[in-house]
């Protein structure tokens, strides 16, 4: 790992909006779809690993190709929820960076739909991040803004979450290890139903957050 910088980058405090954002667990909850956190945030990863880690490898492996991956994120996001949620954390994260890191931050094209995954990649890599930090780092942080939202709304207690994401750790290797060699062309979405029923979210009668 990339030492201290790797910390900074995983940390809470670290302000890239993520939190304001529960992956599709509120709309998910309300429709009493969510029976089993641990599941529903194994769903989460899997659905991140095939539907945004595609994009983050291929912004990294390649960042001349940004504005034609962020292109593509944002057909492939059909849900108008995530869709959203995607290039307001996008730019968040963008923003941020750019701020903390001003020497660093890579010059962005013009006209860009500012999606998350793509940027995740190009950023780490001008940060000094390799490849598998990248990908490691994406799927923590899904895996702890879910359970985070999942304490805010009254499913897990503080330690039950934490000792969910202890529990999770397989499921994070497991999806780091069969997704590690995806490019965009592989792109896909394993979890349709999560997807329709977080872009119900915008009809829930009361929001905590933003998606």
């Amino acid at each position: 790992m990339s030492g201290w910088r790797f910390l900074q980058l995983a940390d809470s405090a670290f302000p890239t909006g993520g939190f304001a954002h529960s992956g599709g667990l509120e709309a998910a909850a309300q429709a009493g779809e969510v029976t089993d956190l641990a599941a529903f945030t194994r769903a989460v990863l899997w659905q991140a690993g095939f539907g945004a880690l595609p994009l983050v490898h291929g912004a990294w492996s390649d960042p001349a190709t940004l504005a034609r991956l962020d292109a593509r994120a944002d057909a492939f996001l059909a849900n108008h929820v995530a869709n959203r949620a995607s290039r307001i954390q996008g730019g968040a994260f963008f923003s941020t960076c750019a701020r903390v890191f001003p020497d660093e931050a890579p010059r962005l094209p013009e006209g860009l739909c500012m999606h998350l995954a793509p940027l995740w990649g190009v950023v780490f890599r001008a940060l000094g991040m390799s490849v598998e930090e990248s990908r490691a780092l994406f799927l923590w942080s899904t895996a702890r803004g879910v359970l985070s939202a999942g304490v805010r709304l009254g499913l897990a207690g503080t330690y039950r979450a934490q000792r969910m994401l202890v529990e999770l750790s397989p499921a994070l290797d497991e999806v780091a290890r069969l997704c590690a060699d995806l490019g965009p062309e592989s792109l896909a979405q394993p979890a349709p139903l999560l997807d329709l029923l977080q872009g119900t979210h915008d009809r829930l009668h009361s929001r905590l957050f933003q998606s």
